[in-house]
């Protein structure tokens, strides 16, 4: 990939411009898609070092009745407004750390240190669009959310989870169950000396009618689970789900908290606070949601990183659930803009030895364990597959995983599907470098791979939108937004047949003449008619956001 695309400055385009559309967009795809990503990387002569620094660029793009609208804002946080009217980065970052001003006194600049050595993070929220009750929120994994107007995308307030629950960190990337109440999860680093994971849901009904009350003040806590390791709480990005059942995955990719408040003091950035310990085991913690019980058999597996889980379901006494794997953590060293700048061939001859491929793996876990079955069975009774739990003298399961694919990453889905067994799923084609230039689909089942790709073109994470009425998982179309090396090609919304992967001939490409897209952007999927079952994200109660219309909100996974 060209040098020109990486860590470039968008702009933002804060009235709807009609897009050119080649080809036919189906006129039942109605409603607004929404990216959130990193926009903006330098600020005056100040420069952030690491793509997951850079501050949030929202992208709309509204499909009605065969036309498309585009529209982007910078989130106006508190972090944006700090640096644009100092033109200076001044508020630290995950890969960029802004120490205190050397011309401060002595005084002064201790007093710097000490407020620093308990981080009150960033609320530059670049990751993800969630939904709680009926309100929006762009988020990252801090403490800080900044409630947003899905229409305008105009910041309506800025959000703190520590005025409504004990959390220190919270991941992006929630689940909705089918009546639209939302699970999250978060870090607890200080609670009353005993920090713990802490699993919360959201009912579905929690915001006002005049969305004056943050929908966050009737959160109800779930389950807390100890750390193992009272300095070093496992890092997560993403949980699992099913209809009964919580999936946590405590990785040994960790988060050293005595690094975190000293960071300052040593001049280094929080993501040199994470390490991964790869002589450790993986613990696969599964909680009863119903009763906030975690059950009492201990699974567990090798060491592994893992970012994202695609899905989970509980099947004949089993649970089980897929994700995608990494056997070291060195996908975050990826995303330095140092390193994004290399031409793609150079990037992958130079690391392909140091950084492992993502790997969709299936993990299978039996509800029922006889704790009188003899060490070294297999208790998986499934056909299906060929995962493994094989007991062991503790009467404890070790996991061996099915692997599915490899080289697929930013997985999505039905979402209709989201705890449910399943058979498809789509995501980024990845391998060695952090340039996708191919969207995929993946059969479980037959392990059949079909893609997408065009020379010179670089496509954001597939969505899936269903059809209305669709009966079949992949009845639908896939979208995904795309730039161009070349000059003579504007970005471009891709929208494809989600069962064939058939190209713009067949259902048309849209083309932005004023649109700066960045990789990597989270997508949420929002319909215009709630008797629509769509999504990248997960079906949920209707809401009233505009005087014209009601829409039905999906946030992806």
């Amino acid at each position: 990939m060209s040098q020109f695309l990486i860590g470039k400055n968008g702009t933002e385009s804060p009235e709807p411009v009609k897009a050119e559309v080649t080809g036919c967009v189906p006129e039942w795809l109605q409603g607004t898609l929404l990216r959130n990503g990193p926009g903006l990387f330098k600020v005056g002569d100040t420069e952030y070092n690491h793509w997951f620094d850079g501050m949030a660029l929202i992208h709309s793009f509204t499909f009605k009745d065969g036309e498309v609208y585009y529209r982007s804002k910078f989130l106006r946080s508190d972090t944006f407004k700090k640096n644009t009217k100092a033109n200076k980065i001044v508020v630290s970052e995950f890969g960029t750390m802004i120490y205190p001003d050397p011309c401060k006194n002595i005084f002064s600049k201790a007093f710097s240190y000490l407020l620093a050595a308990i981080p009150d993070f960033t609320d530059n929220n670049l990751i993800n669009i969630i939904r709680y009750g009926e309100d929006y929120y762009a988020s990252s994994e801090v403490n800080y959310m900044n409630q947003i107007d899905p229409i305008t995308l105009d910041v309506i307030g800025k959000m703190n989870y520590r005025n409504h629950i004990a959390l220190n960190l919270a991941t992006a990337h929630p689940h909705y169950d089918d009546e639209g109440n939302t699970y999250n999860m978060g870090t607890a680093l200080m609670r009353f000396g005993m920090p713990n994971y802490v699993i919360f849901k959201v009912p579905v009904n929690a915001s006002d009618k005049e969305h004056k009350k943050p929908a966050l003040r009737k959160v109800k806590q779930v389950c807390n689970i100890p750390f193992r390791s009272t300095l070093f709480p496992s890092y997560f990005h993403s949980f699992g789900m099913t209809e009964n059942y919580i999936i946590f995955v405590e990785q040994p990719f960790k988060l050293d908290i005595l690094r975190l408040a000293t960071a300052i003091f040593r001049s280094v950035n929080w993501a040199s606070c994470l390490k991964y310990d790869k002589e450790d085991i993986t613990l696969i913690h599964l909680v009863d949601k119903k009763t906030g019980k975690a059950v009492s058999t201990k699974f567990y597996t090798d060491a592994l990183v893992v970012f994202h889980h695609i899905n989970a379901f509980e099947d004949d006494g089993h649970v089980v659930f897929d994700m995608i794997t990494y056997k070291d953590s060195n996908l975050y060293e990826m995303f330095y803009l140092a390193n994004l700048r290399k031409e793609t061939h150079e990037f992958i001859e130079t690391n392909k030895v140091n950084f492992s491929p993502p790997v969709c793996q299936r993990f299978v876990l039996p509800l029922t364990v006889d704790k009188d079955t003899p060490n070294g069975t297999n208790l998986v009774r499934l056909k299906d597959t060929t995962a493994k739990a094989v007991m062991q003298r503790d009467c404890s399961l070790y996991c061996l995983p099915e692997t599915i694919f490899e080289g697929l990453e930013l997985p999505g889905m039905n979402y209709k599907f989201n705890g449910k067994k399943y058979r498809y799923f789509y995501g980024s084609r990845v391998e060695w470098t952090p340039h996708p230039n191919k969207i995929g689909k993946v059969d479980i089942v037959t392990r059949k791979y079909i893609e997408w790709t065009e020379e010179d073109c670089y496509p954001s994470e597939p969505v899936f939108v269903a059809s209305p009425g669709a009966v079949e998982e992949d009845d639908g179309v896939i979208l995904s937004s795309v730039v161009s090396l070349n000059p003579k090609i504007s970005p471009f919304m891709l929208v494809l047949n989600a069962k064939t992967f058939e190209g713009p001939s067949h259902l048309g490409s849209v083309h932005f003449l004023e649109c700066t897209l960045t990789l990597t952007q989270s997508p949420t999927w929002i319909s215009l008619f709630s008797s629509v079952v769509s999504t990248a994200g997960v079906r949920t109660a209707t809401t009233c956001v505009d005087s014209l219309s009601t829409r039905e909100v999906s946030a992806c996974m």
